[in-house]
């Protein structure tokens, strides 16, 4: 099957052909339809991945800081082979998809084969041809939705989220 992949050191984005995902208990196996591409966070990490060591180091202060908590806690020797086994390491990209279910292994047993369902989560709704997804991360599709309308339902729940982190409260005034 066909997957996007980056390579985190070079910042190469490449389509390859990868195993197909297997498939165990509390998970759901879905042949995906579309894939929504990111514009900012698969942007950003495009952008940090295409970067020199001190590009990467320069627009991820975040990951500089656990570099230097990991050289307190394991030393600098363990410290730079994890740094370089992380560099080296390829991504898939994509985090918000929607596609028909394949099989199934959820718990609730809820998804069917045949079953149109968007799906969520970094590592797991990726760019690819088949992901298997846990089942707290798929959801089932309307019939008035279109499968490229629920492509964009992880980004929804992230905007909602944030909402609701913030607290926001509704007030109406009637004048």
């Amino acid at each position: 099957m066909k997957q996007l992949i980056q390579n985190f050191k070079t910042g190469d984005l490449y389509v390859d052909v990868v195993p197909e995902p297997s498939i165990s208990r509390g998970k759901v196996l879905i042949e995906n339809k579309y894939s929504l591409i990111s514009a900012g966070t698969e942007r950003s990490t495009v952008k940090v991945a295409k970067a020199s060591l001190l590009g990467k180091a320069r627009q991820r202060p975040d990951l500089v800081a656990q570099v230097l908590q990991n050289i307190k806690k394991e030393g600098l020797k363990a410290t730079i082979e994890k740094v370089r086994t992380k560099l080296d390491s390829l991504k898939a990209l994509g985090y918000s998809t929607s596609g028909t279910v394949i099989a199934s292994l959820d718990t609730d047993s809820r998804f069917k084969p045949g079953d149109r369902v968007a799906c969520a989560g970094q590592d797991y709704a990726s760019h690819s041809e088949i992901v298997s997804i846990p089942q707290n991360l798929v959801v089932k599709i309307p019939d008035e939705v279109s499968m490229e309308e629920a492509a964009f339902t992880t980004l929804g729940a992230i905007a909602l989220q944030g909402v609701d982190n913030v607290n926001l409260v509704l007030v109406l005034v009637f004048v």
